[in-house]
This record gives C-alpha cells, structure tokens and sequence, in this order.
C-alpha cells in the first residue's frame, strides 16, 4: 500500500508543478524504486500505468505537445526503474539506496536526453555536437532530478524504518509503565 502511496506522490508533485509552473524536485525515480523494492511484484504494471498516464495528459492537455518516441523511452525506463528497485528488496542499506537513486538519476538524464536528440531533428542537429547540445539542455532538469531521487528516496525507504523504532520505543515505554 505504502509503495502506491509513494507514487501517487510523484504524480501529485509533477502535477502541481506543471500546473503551477513551480517545478520543484521530482520524486518519480524514488516512488519506482520504492516501488520495486517493496510493491507488490504482479502489479508493477499499475505503478508504470499511472506514470505513463500522467505523461500523457502532462504531454497533450497541459505541455500541448505530440506524444513521440522519446516519451515511450521514458515509459521503458519506468519499468527498468521498478527492476532496478527489486535489487533493493531483499538486502536495503543506507549506501544501496544512495547508489540505486544516483544510478536512477543519471540513467534517466542519459537515456531521455538521447532519446530527444534523436525524436527533435528539427532542434538538434544529428552531430555530436547536437547530442552535446541535447545533454546540456537537460542539465537544469538534471538537477532537480538528482536531489530529488536522493532526497525522495531516503524519505521513503526511511519513513517506515522510523515508523518501526517509534512503534518499538513506544512500546518499551507501554512496558516499563506496567512494570511499575
């Protein structure tokens, strides 16, 4: 449940910051690899749905932009995100997450911005100095990204670590009182 509540998240997040032009940090690679860790495994098509239905309204209803094949690589990636989480599910430690989130963040800056080289022909030329150019565009996003992945994730994979000590110390407390 928590899993679905973490993506819900992300997608309110993008929304308000595309409706409101207040683009803030993303928490879309977090929710994922949350998800991939701890979602249920048969529903990971529910998580990757969501956010490709979130890019698709975001694309033609509030961008007013055409759905191309760079918005498909996005959604492929979506899904080897929730993969890349499951590598978390069994053995989750603090350097795991931080490692996971970097990987995250960089794969979708490498990924996505190759893949508008290639779909915006019109805006980049077929160079190297074209994919230069689509990389250095994306940077500003790159950023928000980063933070975000890193911050969203420890957020995530930490809340329900301290939900459990607070519930454990709570109950030492129950313990001691009718101990005494």
């Amino acid at each position: 449940m928590l899993a679905y509540l973490f993506v819900l998240l992300a997608v309110s997040v993008r929304l308000f910051g595309a409706l409101t032009r207040q683009y803030a940090l993303t928490a879309v690679g977090a929710s994922l690899l949350y998800f991939g860790a701890r979602g249920p495994r048969k529903q990971w098509w529910a998580a990757v749905g969501i956010l490709a239905a979130t890019d698709l309204a975001l694309t033609l209803f509030v961008y007013k932009y055409a759905f191309t094949a760079d918005h498909l690589v996005s959604i492929l990636w979506y899904a080897g995100a929730i993969w890349f989480g499951t590598l978390l599910r069994n053995k989750t430690t603090v350097a795991r997450v931080i490692g996971a989130s970097l990987v995250l963040a960089v794969s979708f800056f490498l990924l996505s911005n190759f893949a508008s080289w290639l779909t915006y022909r019109d805006l980049y030329p077929m160079t190297w100095s074209g994919l230069m150019a689509s990389y250095v565009a994306g940077l500003p996003f790159f950023r928000r990204d980063l933070i975000g992945d890193l911050f969203f994730s420890g957020v995530f994979f930490g809340l329900p670590l301290a939900a459990r000590a607070l519930s454990a110390s709570l109950h030492k407390t129950a313990d001691h009182e009718r101990a005494v």
